[in-house]
């Protein structure tokens, strides 16, 4: 845009402080919202706010136009009401009666959409993973509060009710002092993706628009619709698509940000489509305890979600329920194997260390999803913080981006968390941070805080 801060001074007019905000809420509890991107989750998600009693979907923005049409035809069967189109999203956060923004985009534009929405006086529902690369959360952290915005993070988990166990039961000590966590994701997709999704082309002004701040490229479809995540321009790969959820509830639960990172792993057998690891191995360490992240793309014998190894039992949960195993209360000696006389076998079994528990039959879109939007609507009102803060997705951005520059670099980086910086590597610490394509280095510029 000829003028960027024009364009903020002119939204920023219309925007309410939190106070005044909270008594409109009062006088009108209806919130509209504002969509960008009807992809695979985007849709979900715009069926889970259509799904809520004081949801009025005012607008959706998409430049592939026919995901445009299927979300607006969407909203029109849910609620009777028909959503303006966009395609370019800066047009509508110009629309003053729009509450709040819901962003489900490739990744590479979070950061910089839910910046100018806080510019603009919106809330924010943003998709994880939260950045590009590290710097861009505090940037994100900054836009909020300077504007006093509420944003959450679509790391769903945190309103799953036994993911809220989970934090109860290792914070209380039930499976002991938890020193390992176990995080993995296997599947076998060889020989590797091969058909593109979407059928039309973008036209170049689309494309353009769909690059944004990433690097100029000639249009490729297989760049674009779904497997943009396999591509380092745009995404980190499973490190940054799959892992961001596992690992948000290690930290959230035991309260803690890693000291150092080593990675390993390459894109070994895959021939298809992106460029991004097919086999990825990390190990965190965190003050306290060790955290493994175990990925692959090319074998699915191995079950994914997490694993909390205590010193009593070990806790393993996904998005459809937790267990807990008990340890078994065997003296230390009577482990100790023989191979020439008599085991040693008096008093070798007591009972268990710890008592088992299983809870299940949780769904992802009615226990997680569903509660994620209300949660995220309620805080809107309230102006209290929701399950997913910008603080906390900032931090689980962190972990996973350290994880892909130390494999990049071929190095264990040691992270100072208090100064959010990567210690004695030049090399890695650049990776924290890369510079916005033109245009978008200047609107990002003119809607950041001054310093």
């Amino acid at each position: 845009m000829a003028d960027r801060r024009s364009f903020l001074k002119l939204a920023g007019a219309g925007m309410l402080n939190a106070a005044a905000y909270g008594r409109v809420r009062g006088a009108n509890e209806r919130i509209r919202a504002g969509f960008i991107g009807i992809g695979l989750i985007g849709k979900r998600h715009l069926l889970d706010f259509l799904a809520q009693p004081d949801v009025d979907v005012a607008a959706i923005c998409e430049i592939y136009e026919p995901r445009l049409r299927e979300g607006i035809a969407t909203a029109v069967d849910a609620s009777k009401s028909r959503p303006e189109g966009f395609s370019d999203f800066r047009r509508m956060y110009e629309r003053k009666d729009l509450d709040v923004i819901v962003v489900s985009t490739p990744d590479h534009w979070h950061a910089l959409m839910t910046i100018l929405a806080c510019s603009a006086g919106k809330d924010v529902y943003v998709e994880k993973p939260l950045t590009l690369f590290i710097r861009e959360g505090r940037w994100m952290i900054d836009a909020a509060r300077h504007n006093g915005r509420i944003v959450q993070i679509g790391t769903q988990q945190r309103s799953g009710e036994q993911y809220k166990r989970c934090v109860e039961l290792v914070r209380s000590g039930h499976i002991g002092e938890v020193r390992n966590i176990r995080i993995a994701s296997f599947r076998n997709i060889m020989p590797g993706f091969s058909q593109v999704v979407g059928t039309e082309a973008f036209s170049p002004e689309a494309w353009q628009m769909w690059l944004g701040p990433a690097p100029d490229r000639q249009f490729a479809k297989e760049r674009g619709i779904y497997h943009f995540r396999w591509f380092d321009d745009y995404s980190g790969g499973q490190t940054t698509n799959l892992l961001a959820h596992n690992i948000d509830i290690a930290q959230w639960v035991m309260e803690a940000m890693p000291r150092s990172v080593a990675a390993m792993g390459g894109r070994y057998s895959l021939k298809g489509i992106g460029e991004t690891p097919d086999v990825f191995e990390a190990i965190f360490e965190y003050p306290g305890f060790i955290l493994n992240w175990s990925q692959s793309e090319i074998c699915a014998g191995i079950r994914g979600g997490v694993e909390f190894c205590g010193t009593k039992g070990v806790l393993r949960i996904d998005r459809a329920g937790m267990e807990v195993t008990p340890d078994r209360m065997i003296s230390p000696d009577s482990q100790i194997p023989s191979f020439t006389g008599p085991r040693e076998t008096g008093n070798r079994d007591q009972g268990y260390r710890t008592t088992a528990l299983r809870l299940d039959g949780y769904e992802q879109v009615r226990d997680q999803f569903q509660p994620h939007v209300r949660n995220f609507l309620d805080c809107v009102k309230s102006r209290k913080q929701p399950a997913s803060d910008l603080e906390s997705g900032h931090r689980t951005s962190v972990s996973c981006h350290l994880a892909n520059i130390a494999l990049k670099v071929g190095r264990t980086l040691k992270w100072d968390d208090a100064k959010e910086e990567i210690i004695g590597d030049r090399e890695a610490a650049a990776m924290m941070e890369r510079p916005y394509r033109a245009p978008w280095d200047r609107e990002l510029r003119a809607a950041l805080p001054a310093k």
